[in-house]
């Protein structure tokens, strides 16, 4: 990531309530910004002082904020800001942090798949997405931390998932879901490392689903382990992006 001219403006530091945590980051050039460290005064106030650098003024390595009346921020915690010049040219990506991401499988690259796979990558999640049609992912490059797997049967990447992975099963197909599940649960029975196993679907669908797979020998107590329907409850609507903000929003509450 080549950059022009700019200063990065990164939380060091927070103490008490604050609105970014540490780690957030922006990026301030003398026409425009990409990203927030909180907004308020204090992103006001972390502005100014870079482009005041930009100008040719001094550059505070580490800059101390008080989020009260002084400032014009009620949070009350206290808020370090740590203020890097970027020369042009130079890789950004070298200076930014690495947030750690947690691991989504995304099963399906249909409508609400795409939807999904679009929001996530403006989240703290590194997408492991499968599909067995190829032709069925974005041209766009993935992000980081992302991996797309066309692989059919869908449900052998199940196996090589990473560890704490949030499964979300929404392929084309009911017998490749049927199918991705069963590994699903399988691999629970061996490992127990799965955070979430969702499916996208009815309860019709769940009860078929069910019957099946207790007619496979899964007990009761595996069974209970699959979220169907997914997502949070309470968001009416079925476009594609509202079930994705409420299939996301139950992802990000895992802990």
């Amino acid at each position: 990531m080549s950059a022009a001219a700019c200063v990065l403006v990164t939380v060091a530091r927070t103490s008490g309530s604050v609105p970014r945590e540490v780690g957030a980051w922006m990026t301030v050039t003398p026409c425009g910004i990409t990203g927030t460290v909180g907004g308020g005064h204090l992103e006001f106030d972390a502005i100014a002082r870079a482009r005041t650098a930009l100008a040719g003024g001094e550059l505070e390595g580490e800059v101390r904020y008080p989020l009260g009346p002084t400032l014009g921020q009620c949070c009350g915690g206290v808020v370090w800001l740590r203020f890097e010049r970027i020369a042009a040219g130079e890789d950004l990506a070298a200076h930014l942090p690495q947030e750690p991401l947690r691991p989504l499988a995304l099963f399906g690259a249909g409508h609400v798949g795409l939807a999904i796979a679009r929001i996530t990558r403006d989240l703290p999640l590194a997408l492991h997405w499968i599909d067995s049609r190829l032709d069925q992912f974005p041209a766009e490059p993935p992000a980081r931390g992302w991996r797309q797997e066309a692989l059919d049967p869908p449900a052998d990447a199940v196996p090589d998932l990473a560890p704490g992975s949030a499964v979300l099963i929404m392929s084309h197909s009911h017998a490749e879901d049927f199918d991705i599940v069963a590994a699903c649960l399988k691999r629970q029975r061996q490992r127990q490392d799965l955070t979430l196993i969702g499916l996208i679907g009815s309860r019709t669908k769940w009860a078929s689903f069910r019957q099946r797979l207790q007619a496979r020998g899964f007990t009761e107590a595996d069974l209970a382990q699959v979220v169907c329907p997914i997502g949070v409850p309470g968001l009416a609507g079925k476009q594609p992006a509202v079930i994705a903000v409420a299939v996301l929003a139950q992802v990000l509450a895992l802990r």
